[in-house]
């Protein structure tokens, strides 16, 4: 489920849609979480499908580390790609913004996380990535997980409307990373090893 405090709006011809921010969002805040509502689907569940189905998966989805495609039931799926992201997914199923959003921001992720197929070129943004590839997320894990390990802390210091979804044992785990009475789990744990 994706922040409350966001709605969906039409950011340009080339993005389409986007998830924007429509108040304050401090960094730290949980700004989306994997739900009981989210649908995952195997790669032969996806072949089983007629061809408009598939196109909607390819296009919305993510692969999860079991190699499985989640299609987020809100619009979450909306959430565009930057190289200069200002959430960032955790080995816990939910994503955090690790800087502050201000209204009228998108929410923004980098998609070298999300275990794409294929190469994808995104817009230009001046930034030395130009391109996301299948293995970014072990090329890039250990500066994912230095941004992550510096506003972990502040997951318990902030409101978090979705705290709600997250398991007590989620949420304790939560608690013993963010007081560093526990190591952080690697983002490269969501890395899924295509053999």
């Amino acid at each position: 489920m994706i922040f409350p405090k966001t709605e969906l709006q039409f950011i340009n011809p080339q993005m389409g849609y986007g998830v924007v921010a429509t108040e304050f969002i401090p960094k730290g805040t949980i700004t989306w979480v994997l739900d009981r509502l989210d649908r995952e689907f195997t790669p032969r569940q996806i072949q089983q499908l007629p061809p408009t189905y598939q196109g909607i998966i390819d296009t919305y989805s993510y692969r999860n580390n079991r190699g499985n495609y989640v299609l987020c039931w809100d619009f979450g799926r909306y959430v565009n790609h930057s190289f200069k992201s200002n959430c960032l997914t955790t080995a816990y199923n939910f994503e955090i913004a690790i800087r502050d959003i201000y209204p009228g921001e998108q929410l923004t992720d980098d998609y070298g996380y999300l275990n794409v197929n294929t190469p994808f070129e995104p817009i230009d943004e001046g930034t030395e990535r130009k391109v996301v590839y299948p293995d970014d997320l072990p090329n890039y894990y250990s500066q994912w997980d230095a941004q992550l390990k510096e506003v972990f802390t502040l997951i318990v210091r902030v409101p978090q409307p979705l705290k709600s979804l997250l398991s007590q044992q989620q949420w304790k785990t939560v608690e013993k990373v963010a007081n560093q009475q526990q190591e952080m789990r690697s983002i490269l744990t969501c890395y899924f090893y295509n053999k």
